[in-house]
């Protein structure tokens, strides 16, 4: 997980949009890692598909404990929350949509807003159409967080396993009818054909693509959305 350690002591909450390993894989450690330390437990949030998986597949106590059965000495270390595509949630301060999107598992993209801003994200997917309806019925979109992952020569690749192209993500753009002053940020990007991608990218010519910078934080919040219901 791409946090720091001071971070890390603050997260309690996790929304998971689907069970591949590259999505979950930080998970078992970063509760262990936290165990003895818990004095409220962890919350993961997704579609019950994905809840269902980690408990058959991750903690089984054959991969790892089952952490939903275990606790501490201030109570229970992990819990889950069923939150499929369609729901609204309430998470603290922020608010959750969750929309299906095109994987080859079930998997969710969201939209998430703390009042101030709204972003949305894909997560993995291919061609999909429910997600820019969701989109596209949103008049103050702050930013939007797309997945790319294989460049162009892989196409029949991204088609199996379900991801975009950079020319199939320029086809899903032409569905965004939520003008130009949005920002999208490009991630999932497979790190070795990161640069090529990246260059793919540029070549559709569209001024607020760009790649999403790991590392580097961002801030939106001057476009308010309408309040989600």
């Amino acid at each position: 997980m791409a946090v720091t350690a001071v971070q890390q002591n603050q997260i309690r909450d996790i929304v998971l949009t689907h069970a591949h390993l590259d999505h979950i894989a930080g998970l078992p450690l970063f509760i262990d890692d936290l165990f003895s330390t818990l004095t409220e437990p962890i919350t993961v949030y997704g579609p019950g598909s994905v809840i269902e998986t980690l408990e058959r597949d991750v903690f089984n106590w054959s991969v790892y404990p089952r952490f939903s059965e275990l606790a501490n000495s201030h109570g229970p270390v992990l819990e889950y929350k069923v939150f499929d595509p369609g729901e609204n949630l309430k998470i603290r301060h922020l608010s959750f949509r969750s929309i299906a999107v095109n994987h080859n598992v079930p998997s969710a993209g969201y939209v998430v807003s703390d009042g101030s801003a709204t972003i949305a994200v894909s997560g993995d997917t291919a061609e999909m159409d429910g997600f820019w309806s969701l989109i596209n019925s949103y008049s103050g979109m702050s930013a939007v967080l797309l997945e790319c992952a294989f460049p162009n020569e892989l196409d029949e690749l991204a088609q199996i396993s379900h991801h975009l192209t950079p020319r199939r993500l320029g086809s899903e753009l032409a569905k965004c009818s939520i003008g130009t002053e949005c920002p999208f940020y490009i991630i999932n990007m497979k790190p070795m054909y990161r640069d090529t991608i990246v260059d793919q990218l540029a070549d559709l010519g569209l001024p607020n693509l760009q790649p999403l910078e790991v590392g580097r934080v961002y801030e939106w919040g001057t476009r308010v959305p309408p309040e989600v219901t």
